[in-house]
């Protein structure tokens, strides 16, 4: 038998700060670049009850710690409920086992911001968030850590919502963050564009996005989803999490290809590539990129590693016992 730490959703609650999980997600993607497995996620759908499942995971070498994300959406809970397998590299034997839910903003919105910090400019000070939910809460938290931002827009299509995330971090930020009411004053002028949105259609117009603009798309996980149209692809210079996503269930691209705006070859690099040093990344003051983040093992790996070792320091947690194979197998 060996103990494993199960880690309740209030268990990681509050054990590190954005800065801490942009920190752990950027080293998981260095080491992505310099040949860490992972892989796309696998996506199961069923109609009736209607839900999906999904899983995906990576192995972090450097780190010590490999693992993934399960989680399932809908079905006859009407929810979603996020799960974690967290193991030991060397040895293979668990770690732990995390509610996920809690990080999930934290982790995703901090793979974000590795993104901005390689691709978009230095100089960045303005920007865009399409979206107001947990995920752009997430999206704005880490990305704050990266740029010094003065000026911030938020658009949403509900007024309420836009309003309530604009005073919120108003408060929380030195930057001025205000609400507008289109999309397009939002983007307008805007040094980085975050998107995060569960759209089928593109939430704003590449005629928009001046030159130099970085976007950040991460509600794009589905072929028949797009947060970015055409021309938005065909004009950047294009940064997956993973390659191989690009042509598996990056809607935005996916949809590209189909109206024949671009090639397959058209995908720049990985973001690990980029933070690894071994593909380059943003080359000019004028130069149109995206980074497309869907979701990987990578960014969940790191930042529930970050996690375990925090809970275990303060005592958090819950030891459950786990049989190895050859005893539970063979009942010696």
């Amino acid at each position: 038998m060996t103990d494993t730490l199960f880690l309740a959703s209030s268990d990681v609650d509050s054990l590190a700060t954005p800065a801490e999980y942009v920190d752990a997600v950027r080293e998981g993607y260095r080491q992505r670049g310099e040949g860490a497995p992972a892989q796309p996620r696998s996506k199961f759908l069923r109609e009736d009850p209607a839900g999906m499942f999904t899983a995906y995971a990576a192995i972090l070498p450097d780190t010590g710690a490999m693992g993934g994300y399960m989680y399932s959406a809908g079905f006859g809970a009407a929810d979603a409920w996020f799960m974690t397998p967290l193991f030991d590299a060397e040895s293979g034997a668990p770690l732990a086992l995390l509610d996920g839910a809690s990080m999930n903003p934290f982790k995703t919105g901090a793979v974000g911001a590795v993104g901005v910090d390689e691709l978009a400019r230095d100089d960045a000070d303005t920007l865009a968030i399409i979206g107001s939910g947990a995920q752009a809460r997430g999206q704005l938290h880490a990305t704050a850590t990266v740029r010094e931002f003065t000026d911030v827009r938020v658009y949403s299509p509900t007024p309420e919502n836009r309003k309530a995330f604009a005073s919120d971090f108003d408060d929380a930020l030195e930057a001025d963050v205000r609400a507008v009411d289109s999309s397009t004053a939002a983007v307008t002028d805007a040094d980085v564009v975050i998107t995060a949105t569960q759209a089928s259609e593109p939430v704003i117009d590449g005629d928009d996005l001046e030159p130099g603009t970085h976007v950040t798309a991460m509600g794009q996980y589905s072929p028949d989803k797009r947060e970015l149209d055409a021309e938005t692809i065909a004009r950047a210079t294009y940064v997956p999490d993973l390659r191989d996503r690009a042509t598996l269930d990056a809607g935005s691209f996916i949809q590209a290809l189909e109206a024949d705006a671009i090639t397959e070859d058209h995908v720049h690099a990985e973001l690990g590539e980029v933070v690894a040093g071994t593909e380059p990344g943003r080359t000019s003051d004028d130069e149109l990129t995206v980074f497309d983040s869907g979701g990987t093992g990578i960014e969940t790996v790191a930042a529930a590693y970050l996690l375990y070792e925090r809970a275990s320091e303060q005592g958090l947690g819950q030891p459950i016992e786990f049989a190895p194979a050859s005893e539970a197998l063979t009942g010696n």
